[in-house]
């Protein structure tokens, strides 16, 4: 009698729209609300301006869940936009996607956004480090410069060790990381909630102040320009994360029908979200004690709260940040096990964990490459020229609803776009008018760093740089493919 082959184990397909809509909000309501709004303020100095980025910012995202819920629907498969850029476009840019995405982008803001809570945690219970005789006594020489990986010491350790803890988590299973989702991503939402009503009822503060300009000049003419980009790309920074839900399609109940709704929803929560807590910060502080704030979220918290507003800030930081962390190591690691089982990168990341029909081996390796940047402490570097890699994506990913409308007219689509062709194609051409004034900016950037004597970060070139490494990448693991997958 033949000995029967064992099954080769699957992906458990069972989370729901609740779980992937919060997994959406989970993954983007992170630390860039708390932070970004004080710089932004500082830049524009005006209080229409900064709701005006704040509202584009969050439009722009929502044509783009538009856009890419049509693709979502027709594509519903593990990897998400991977998925999407294979059939698209080919296996070489779904291979840069992904190369992108392994190396900086999502683990690159795993390292950050843990960082981010780790920070919150010293704040609360004090963690002990290395003097700094120590620590600058062990340097590590890299071509871009000089690093400490005993800086700070007890920040990183802790980082690491909740990166560590939220993948096991991870690998037992898509239910328990959704549901982990789920209960952080409820008690962010409301957490913010009840710091925007407390400012507004508890806050002292006036509508005025949400209304008058800085007695600080704003900006004007060519400086608008300039101001505006830069300011947007914080904003988006706060927004980025939306689309990953996408990656774990192939273990989502109706996929056709539920991903779609999780963007949109999704994408729809996060925007309200953000101009109320907006709208209480310049109600409680106006612009100019919004500009000169180093923490805002803190600030509107002590007014409104009293001494334990302070605690109450960096705990609701902390869940937060966890959660972001969270969703992003659940939805990141399907796309690199897709690459994976496609033969594009290391065989080994396609292995299914038996008991728990998770991607163990892709979770294990996403978290040993975080818990690299967070000890080398490149992750900051890496979180600022993302933004300028992934709107490349994500255009290309709603290109895809126009290549995809022509090469498959018949194809059944559960969700065709709302207002097609004029939302992606507008979702299009800002991805490019953002990528071209992004290096319009950093060349401004330049060119006053070379009068003034200085030499700034261009991290729209370093940019293009890392999209380019992928591409003798892409030629080996090509030349390594398995034959029946060339």
């Amino acid at each position: 009698m033949t000995p029967k082959t064992p099954t080769k184990p699957k992906l458990s397909r069972s989370i729901g729209l609740f779980t992937t809509t919060m997994l959406v909000v989970g993954s983007v309501v992170g630390s860039g609300i708390f932070k970004n709004p004080a710089g932004m303020a500082a830049l524009v100095e005006s209080p229409f301006l900064l709701m005006l980025v704040w509202v584009v910012a969050g439009v722009v995202t929502c044509f783009g869940a538009l856009s890419i819920a049509e693709v979502a629907g027709l594509i519903p498969a593990t990897g998400g936009q991977y998925e999407f850029f294979r059939v698209i476009y080919g296996d070489a840019v779904a291979f840069v996607y992904g190369w992108c995405m392994f190396f900086v982008i999502q683990t690159g803001s795993i390292a950050s956004i843990t960082y981010v809570f780790s920070y919150y945690f010293g704040s609360v219970f004090p963690l002990w480090n290395f003097p700094e005789a120590v620590w600058q006594a062990y340097p590590v020489h890299l071509p871009f410069g000089t690093i400490y990986p005993l800086q700070e010491i007890g920040i990183k350790v802790v980082t690491a060790s909740a990166i560590i803890i939220l993948t096991v988590v991870n690998i037992a299973g898509i239910r328990q990381g959704g549901g982990l989702q789920n209960i952080l991503t409820v008690a962010k939402v409301l957490a913010i909630l009840f710091l925007v009503a407390a400012a507004f009822v508890f806050g002292q503060g006036s509508w005025t102040l949400v209304t008058s300009a800085s007695i600080q000049s704003t900006p004007a003419g060519g400086a608008v320009l300039t101001v505006l980009v830069l300011t947007l790309n914080k904003a988006l920074w706060a927004y980025d994360g939306w689309n990953t839900v996408t990656a774990v399609a192939g273990e989502t109940l109706n996929p056709q029908r539920t991903i779609p709704r999780a963007l949109l929803l999704g994408s729809v929560s996060i925007l309200g979200i953000y101009i109320l807590i907006n709208l209480a910060y310049l109600y409680t502080l106006g612009i100019e004690g919004m500009s000169v704030s180093e923490s805002v979220a803190a600030d509107v918290a002590q007014v409104a709260l009293g001494p334990w507003g302070l605690t109450f800030v960096a705990v609701m930081v902390m869940i937060s940040t966890l959660g972001t962390s969270n969703g992003t190591i659940l939805q990141s690691a399907r796309i690199f096990y897709a690459m994976a089982a496609d033969g594009l990168f290391f065989k080994h990341l396609s292995k299914i964990h038996e008991h728990f029909r998770s991607p163990s081996s892709a979770l294990l390796w996403q978290c040993v490459w975080s818990c690299v940047l967070v000890f080398t402490g490149t992750f900051d570097m890496l979180t600022e020229m993302l933004i300028f890699v992934s709107w490349g994506f994500y255009g290309l990913a709603a290109f895809g609803v126009f290549v995809l409308r022509r090469r498959m007219p018949h194809a059944h689509r559960p969700y065709k776009t709302w207002g097609y062709p004029a939302v992606p194609a507008l979702f299009v051409l800002f991805a490019v008018g953002f990528l071209v004034f992004s290096l319009y900016a950093d060349y401004e950037q330049w060119y006053q760093g070379q009068l003034q004597g200085s030499d700034p970060v261009l991290n729209s070139v370093y940019g293009v740089f890392i999209v380019i490494s992928a591409l003798p990448a892409y030629v080996a693991f090509r030349r390594m493919r398995p034959a029946g997958q060339q």
